[in-house]
């Protein structure tokens, strides 16, 4: 009895033991695991995720403008190179970028199985027609030019036409375009897109492609000093 008693405690001792290591793995390196796989699978972002994500970046240009102008209409101090240096990241961002994988990806979707073709084809236009605005900025948004009042008042327009194009555009499609592009491609497609638009912008920017990016839109941020939001927090 006294042996059969020893050899029954012992097996108890180890099967406790082994739950008790079982459960510590649990707490503490099997949630580490289990962390480490929701932060990994959080870093991965679909194609239209990451679409809208640059139309943030889009909309605090659009912001950068809008101060830009607010300035030269009320003749404030403002430097040439704030509206020069924000249409070359305009230029090498949106354009030659985002814009590039929308018409290489995204639009051709649309136009094969015949679907919104008519709001493509205005995406299109207003692609070409932004461009054509960017060329402007940055022709006069030069020191020798920005001293003439002919081309001020360019810019200033140029800037108008473009704020003006380009809310309604990322808008529609955010509302209408991305969320129908589900309908259309089955998700694994998606997420081809999604793997194939984060290798483009490591190839183009670098690993922090995106994070540069924001970094140098809040660099002209502060030239302006609208980089705090809490200033834009109504009265």
């Amino acid at each position: 009895m006294n042996v059969d008693r020893r050899d029954f405690l012992k097996a108890t001792t180890a099967l406790g033991a082994g739950i008790i290591t079982s459960t510590c793995y649990e707490l503490t390196g099997g949630e580490k695991t289990m962390n480490n796989e929701n932060e990994n699978s959080a870093e991965e972002i679909s194609a239209t995720e990451d679409l809208m994500r640059e139309h943030g970046v889009l909309n605090r240009i659009l912001l950068i403008y809008e101060e830009g102008l607010r300035r030269l209409r009320t003749d404030k101090e403002v430097s040439p190179e704030v509206f020069h240096a924000t249409a070359a990241l305009v230029r090498k961002f949106v354009e030659d970028y985002h814009e590039k994988l929308e018409e290489t990806y995204i639009f051709p979707e649309f136009e094969k199985q015949k679907k919104l073709t008519d709001l493509v084809a205005t995406l299109r236009s207003q692609h070409q027609a932004g461009r054509n605005i960017t060329d402007l900025i940055l022709r006069n948004a030069v020191t020798d030019r920005f001293v003439k009042k002919d081309a001020r008042r360019e810019i200033l327009r140029s800037c108008e036409a473009f704020i003006r194009m380009y809310r309604p555009h990322e808008a529609r499609e955010d509302t209408v375009l991305f969320p129908a592009l589900r309908k259309i491609i089955p998700a694994k497609q998606i997420d081809e897109l999604g793997e194939r638009f984060e290798e483009k912008e490591h190839h183009l920017f670098g690993e922090e492609g995106f994070a540069q990016t924001v970094e140098e839109v809040a660099k002209i941020e502060k030239q302006l000093d609208i980089h705090d939001l809490v200033q834009f927090t109504a009265k």
